[in-house]
Order: structure tokens, then C-alpha cells, then sequence
């Protein structure tokens, strides 16, 4: 069962942090932390493609093949791309590269390849019509090795921000869905340090 860690609401809905699986969700779009080849083969990415199903691996597969005709990867690094979610429960299913900081180049420009990544998950949000629900992991906090206690407070700060935007963005619901346990305790520590810098306002007593 999914446990509300944590929940903040602001300007344009609520931000839920949530211990659960997050192969599980139904939201409108569920983001997976894809590498640039759109491999699925590692941690989490792994999980929603083997329960998305074998459609899911042939769409990959043509993207990177139209991709690769320009000499491109398949997904670099701080970008995105949007498939159909196939068997999943999720209705659209949002491929987002963060930093994968195991390579020492990405290691070291990882706080601004990081924003880049949220970026542009939020760009493809913004293109899609009806979204309410969105469900991501906290991108590059599973295989790729982002250090947890300044990945827990930089998920915070861009994700809280952006929904907490002046500019009706349609987004009703933004859960970030972990079961990495480390990332929660460091994301623990950092907000008993730092609650009331962070956009909107505290609610998750509404959830105990």
C-alpha cells in the first residue's frame, strides 16, 4: 500500500512524496528514468518496461532507429519523449534522461544537467492535453547514482517551484513515487532543515 511521506499543496495543486510502487500508478502521465538509448534494462526503467510489455520495447526501438538516421541518440541526456503506455496503467508514458552520475562528465555538471532533465519533463507536460495526474521517480536517484541528500533537495526546490507557478500549468497532482528509502531519509533530513524555504504550504497531517 502507498504511503504519503510527505505533501505540500501550492498554487496550482498538490506535490505528494509517496513510499509505493510506482509501476502501479494510473495518473494521466507516468514518467520512467530512461537512459539515452531508451534501453530499459536498468533499475526502475527496467521494472515499468517489463511491466509495460513487449510493445512498449518495439516503440523505443523506432524511435532510436528514426533517431540514429540523423546521427543522434536515441535520448540524450536532458531531454524527453512520450510513448504510449501499453500496458501499464498510466494513460501516457513520459521517457525523461537525467544526469547518470556513475560517468564522471555527467557526475560533474549533474546539478544543471538535472534542472535540464526536469525541464524538459515539464516542456512534454505542457504539450499534452488532460493532464491532472503526474507520477515520476526522482529522476536520477535510483541506478544513476545521484547523491542522495542534494538530490532530495534539489527534487524539491524544482518540482515545488514549478508547481507553485503563477501561470496555470493544468497539473492538479504531482506524486513523486519511491521505494528507495535512503533518498526518503535524506529527503527527511533536508526538510526538517529547510521546510519553510520551500514553495506552498505543508499539509501531509491531512494524510496521517
Amino acid at each position: 500500500m502507498a504511503d504519503v511521506f510527505l505533501a505540500r499543496q501550492c498554487k496550482n495543486g498538490l506535490v505528494k512524496v509517496i513510499i509505493g510502487d510506482i509501476t502501479k500508478s494510473d495518473a494521466d502521465v507516468l514518467v520512467t528514468t530512461a537512459n539515452n538509448r531508451l534501453a530499459g534494462r536498468e533499475g526502475i526503467d527496467a521494472k515499468i518496461h517489463t511491466k509495460a510489455g513487449a510493445s512498449l520495447r518495439e516503440a523505443c526501438d523506432n524511435i532510436a532507429v528514426e533517431r540514429r538516421k540523423d546521427n543522434l541518440q536515441p535520448c540524450p541526456v536532458g531531454t524527453a519523449v512520450v510513448t504510449d503506455s501499453f500496458e501499464l496503467e498510466a494513460k501516457k508514458l513520459l521517457h525523461v534522461v537525467g544526469p547518470d552520475c556513475r560517468r564522471p562528465t555527467q557526475d560533474e555538471s549533474r546539478r544543471s544537467l538535472l534542472k535540464k532533465a526536469y525541464e524538459a519533463m515539464f516542456e512534454k507536460l505542457a504539450d499534452l492535453d488532460e493532464v491532472q495526474l503526474v507520477a515520476t521517480p526522482p529522476l536520477s536517484m535510483d541506478v544513476f547514482a545521484y547523491p542522495h541528500r542534494e538530490g532530495a533537495r534539489m527534487t524539491m526546490e524544482i518540482v515545488l517551484g514549478w508547481m507553485d507557478t503563477s501561470e496555470d500549468i493544468g497539473v492538479k497532482e504531482f506524486q513523486i513515487i519511491t521505494q528507495e528509502m535512503n533518498w526518503i531519509n535524506n529527503l527527511r533530513t533536508v526538510y526538517r532543515e529547510s521546510e519553510d524555504q520551500f514553495a506552498g504550504k505543508d499539509i501531509t497531517r491531512e494524510y496521517r
